[in-house]
């Protein structure tokens, strides 16, 4: 008869071997190495304002890529907002990736551009000098343009990765926005994850 100490030892010899997985709960997947720390810092869209279940454009993300995503979104940000929490939301967290989508609020409350443009810079400078990758979300153009046409010129200065126009085609249409005219539904957090989805996916591969 197998001991019980006999047993406990073989099952702990065989998750060794096996890199233990399915042990411990771990999140390891393909495409997700357990080393991989991903934060989304942004406003109410990040925060998944109006949207059900896990239907925010984070949770897609995470889901899609197996990733686990830090949803750092926080209703009524502005750019500054976000820069004054920077340290305690995303820094203190050793990421390997941040994903920043800012700027409605800025356009809401009427912050100056060029302090917009500041700001942002300055979020992705500091991020990038901790040696994290940054993804740079663009909302769009005309109205939705909240820095005056400078987002693509400030991911390159800061080696950034730009992703242009996620709320374009999805800002206005009905069917994909909630009744407050301002924030995305579930379809509409569905179109932002496949705009974002590629160079997150890229930056998950360069990253392990």
């Amino acid at each position: 008869m197998i001991s019980r100490r006999f047993f406990v030892s073989l099952v702990a010899s065989l998750c060794l071997s096996l890199g233990c997985i399915g042990c411990g709960g771990g999140n390891s997947s393909p495409t997700a190495p357990n080393a991989i720390t991903v934060v989304a810092l942004g406003d109410s869209i990040t925060a998944g304002f109006g949207t059900t279940g896990n239907n925010d454009y984070v949770s897609r993300l995470s889901s899609r890529t197996g990733v686990p995503i830090v949803n750092a979104g926080r209703i009524g940000d502005t750019t500054g907002d976000a820069l004054n929490r920077l340290d305690s939301a995303v820094l203190s967290r050793n990421p390997k990736i941040v994903i920043v989508l800012l700027g409605g609020n800025d356009v809401l409350q009427s912050v100056p551009v060029p302090q917009r443009v500041s700001n942002i810079t300055t979020i992705a400078q500091r991020i990038r000098q901790r040696g994290a990758a940054v993804i740079l979300v663009d909302l769009g153009s005309g109205v939705l343009d909240a820095f005056g046409g400078a987002l693509p010129g400030i991911a390159a200065q800061t080696t950034s990765r730009y992703v242009p126009g996620v709320l374009e085609g999805v800002f206005g249409v009905p069917s994909l926005m909630n009744a407050d005219g301002i924030h995305p539904n579930d379809a509409g957090h569905a179109i932002i994850a496949d705009r974002i989805e590629p160079a997150l996916r890229a930056e998950i591969a360069a990253a392990g």
